[in-house]
């Protein structure tokens, strides 16, 4: 599957540390590379806010996709 070039593997380690340890449920486009809020962890598809593409995902599941 085809990720935005801002999309690095620190980048997404990062935002799935803050969704295992702390209160964010951070996700990320994989079309435009825009942060999502309140995105469950396995979360696949969920539509963007910024570009209206269904390709955000969870940060956990995109560990799982890098």
């Amino acid at each position: 599957m085809q990720m935005h070039k801002s999309i690095t593997h620190a980048r997404v380690h990062k935002l799935a540390k803050k969704s295992m340890f702390g209160l964010e449920s951070p996700g990320l486009c994989l079309a435009c590379g825009q942060e999502a809020d309140q995105v469950e962890p396995d979360a696949e598809g969920y539509t963007c806010e910024s570009c209206d593409e269904p390709k955000v995902y969870g940060a956990e599941q995109l560990l799982f996709m890098l």
